[in-house]
């Protein structure tokens, strides 16, 4: 019997985990493991960089709950992967990201293309590691499942020295990889129950990883049997179905004001899988530091999250699937104070969000998100980078459906069409959708080719504003009139599009974007609609130039 290398290990411990897809871009640092998926049953796709390719690994990771997987090689290779890996570590997403290496005689002599992975990744991500003996490949990447996985998921980086690849592992494989679920005490739910008893504005905030179609179910029951209004914080909107009628909305991004408010005068704050960081706790204004004035009750996956930043009055070490389970469980209250505190908070969301503010141009992006959220199947995908653009989604698209809408807490730019990309491979039966700014989507645009070479008939909406629209939006706070580096001179995109071999539309008023859409999902091919967008159109609320004009009137 032919002992197998350390790259067939590996890639048989891959499979043997549930691993059904690898992103990569190709190096001759780890062929032997490319030789090993290439008869594998795992599906690889090859990328045009290796900044897309992580964050396709992420993406998977983030809506699976298990890791996804990018190769890539050593070097440059592994510093623009970096991109993803830092994604994967603020979205809590579990990823591996394996990374091909020099040999190991020629260490410490800065050989080509040489660098320290442990040194260079250590800071961003959960584990960051070297394979250096070929027996032990089982262990190590067994271990990365279970790192990348465990309390608050994260990304794993593990490099493979050329040589090692090469070279035998005589060894079995490691048993699978377990998902470990802590799950609270009977003792804190009975004061977590107390605490809902003498309260009388209470509010529960869904956020982080690790939420299942059960656990958001249990939520439900849990909200219906409290009363207890519900609100999501930053990009996880699909955490709790916006048209129920305990929904407050999303702590993210051009918060509602109400909602705001809402959570500020709360007296009871229970915080379930998230670690309300800067941009929901709306730059940590919400609650106090050290101590929030209200009680808060934090619910966490990892223990180390648990009075990093807050102190909390009760504090659980519990997954958001054991968490909700067991809130779904509580004894519904004899009495709910806050009755109608919830149907107003859910009455301004409707507000909020239930029709497009004007804009200035002919293209208004609250018209086309109205349309979208109209026109698309409920089990659509809807994915996006960074850039103001994104306001608009967050206000004005309504996601049903756990992981309808896949985006970086990070503020990641050029990370919408990678996510698309992956989620179309995951999924080719459900709608994608990629909305992305033009300087966001021209980060990685060349994934647009990764799309057309596996026939992925994602649709891309690309907005147009000329302009690094965030960054401009801060420059005429802090420097108005001084417009520096932030124009930019535009493709047409929709000549882009068919220069890949896919379908192009333009749209420059709001009547033309409904035919352009049903050209594009009837095209059956992958697809870019260019909205051009007036660059004064910065925000729902509020212009370019109003911005500009209070920013000269406070000097």
């Amino acid at each position: 019997m032919t002992t197998q290398t350390a790259a067939q290990a590996l890639v048989a411990q891959l499979h043997a985990n549930g691993v059904r897809h690898v992103f990569t871009v190709p190096g001759e640092s780890f062929l032997p493991v490319l030789d090993a998926l290439h008869d594998s049953g795992i599906t690889v796709t090859t990328c045009r960089h290796e900044g897309g390719a992580a964050m396709m690994a992420e993406a998977v990771g983030k809506v699976t709950g298990k890791p996804g997987i990018c190769i890539v090689t050593r070097g440059p290779g592994a510093t623009n992967a970096s991109a993803g890996v830092h994604v994967a570590q603020q979205d809590s997403s579990p990823m591996i990201l394996f990374v091909g290496q020099i040999e190991r005689g020629q260490r410490d002599r800065e050989a080509f293309q040489e660098l320290d992975y442990r040194a260079a990744f250590g800071p961003q991500a959960k584990w960051a590691t070297e394979i250096e003996d070929p027996a032990r490949v089982p262990e190590y990447v067994s271990r990365a499942f279970h790192m990348a996985t465990a309390g608050r998921p994260g990304p794993v980086v593990m490099a493979l020295p050329k040589d090692v690849l090469k070279e035998p592992c005589p060894g079995p494989l490691a048993k699978p990889w377990q998902s470990v679920e802590a799950a609270p005490g009977s003792e804190e739910m009975e004061r977590l129950a107390g605490l809902l008893a003498g309260a009388e504005r209470p509010l529960l905030i869904l956020g982080g990883s690790r939420w299942t179609d059960a656990a958001c179910a249990d939520i439900r029951t849990f909200a219906d049997r409290f009363d207890l209004p519900v609100a999501t914080s930053f990009r996880r909107l699909s955490l709790f179905d916006p048209l129920h009628p305990a929904y407050a909305g999303d702590l993210g991004l051009g918060v509602n004001p109400r909602l705001a408010q809402r959570a500020a005068r709360a007296d009871l704050v229970i915080l379930l899988g998230g670690r309300l960081g800067e941009i929901p706790s709306q730059g940590y204004t919400l609650l106090d530091i050290p101590n929030p004035a209200q009680r808060l009750v934090h619910i966490h996956a990892g223990a180390e999250e648990i009075g990093r930043v807050y102190v909390p009055d009760l504090a659980i070490n519990a997954s958001p699937v054991r968490a909700a389970a067991a809130l779904a469980r509580l004894p519904a209250p004899d009495r709910v104070p806050w009755a109608g505190e919830t149907r107003a908070a859910h009455s301004d969301y409707r507000a909020w969000s239930d029709a497009a503010t004007p804009q200035p141009g002919p293209v208004n992006l609250g018209t086309v998100m109205l349309h979208l959220r109209e026109a698309l199947p409920e089990d659509a995908i809807l994915c996006n980078g960074a850039g103001n653009y994104a306001a608009w989604i967050h206000r004005f698209c309504r996601f049903r459906h756990l992981h309808g809408h896949v985006a970086p807490t990070s503020g990641s730019m050029g990370y919408g069409l990678p996510a698309a990309v992956a989620m179309q491979r995951l999924h080719p039966e459900h709608v994608v959708v990629c909305v992305a700014g033009d300087g966001d989507f021209l980060m990685t645009g060349q994934e647009f080719a990764t799309a057309v070479q596996y026939g992925l008939p994602i649709i891309c909406i690309v907005c147009d504003n000329g302009s690094y629209g965030t960054i401009r939006m801060h420059q005429e706070r802090d420097f108005p009139t001084r417009v520096s580096a932030t124009d930019l001179r535009n493709p047409d995109f929709a000549a882009y599009a068919r220069a890949f071999g896919g379908i192009g539309f333009t749209v420059e008023r709001d009547a033309d974007f409904p035919a352009a859409l049903a050209a594009a999902r009837s095209g059956n091919a992958p697809a870019i609609i260019h909205l051009k967008i007036a660059t004064d159109a910065i925000s729902p609320g509020r212009t370019l130039e109003q911005i500009r004009t209070e920013a000269l009137k406070q000097r």
